[in-house]
């Protein structure tokens, strides 16, 4: 049972950004500043990809903990938990569709987790992305390859300027 009313539900639900996100803004400005040329939250691709890189035949999904079931950091609301289950479960489910697919073609795919970016540093998890897939002659992250995540130096402190 929810706790607030299917109008209040629906106020709540439509202010939750799907694009744009400071974890989105913050990630792509280090791209940018890097070189990398990319084109964002592009419909005519697949499952939406929030960064693309038609250039290295690469696309960037920047998930959300809660929203793509993050095994580390999912807490499904106490109220209505059917509901929730089966909506993350169904979020799960059509991401590795879009992995698949993403694999069929031969592009290269790339998951990042919020958390990721939030508690390491998003200029880490870039200046990786950049050196291992564009900078090295045989890049880590072959076609057809889904990589979940890059390995960056653990930060045990968050980044104020997140939070």
């Amino acid at each position: 049972m929810d706790n607030l009313t299917k109008e209040m539900r629906s106020k709540v639900m439509s202010l939750i950004k799907c694009k744009d996100t400071k974890i989105e803004v913050l990630f792509r400005k280090e791209l940018w500043k890097n070189g990398i040329r990319y084109r964002k939250n592009l419909n005519k691709y697949f499952g939406k990809p929030d960064i693309v890189l038609k250039k290295y035949q690469t696309v960037i999904f920047l998930d959300s903990c809660f929203w793509h079931g993050c095994p580390d950091h999912l807490r499904i609301p106490s109220s209505n938990k059917d509901y929730w289950n089966k909506k993350i479960q169904r979020n799960t489910q059509r991401d590795c569709e879009v992995n698949q697919y993403y694999q069929s073609i031969g592009w290269k795919i790339i998951r990042i987790w919020e958390h990721e970016i939030k508690y390491n540093r998003y200029q880490l998890i870039a200046d990786n992305l950049i050196k291992d897939l564009f900078k090295n002659p045989m890049p880590i992250v072959l076609p057809g390859t889904v990589y979940n995540s890059f390995k960056t130096p653990e930060i045990k402190e968050k980044d104020p300027e997140l939070f």
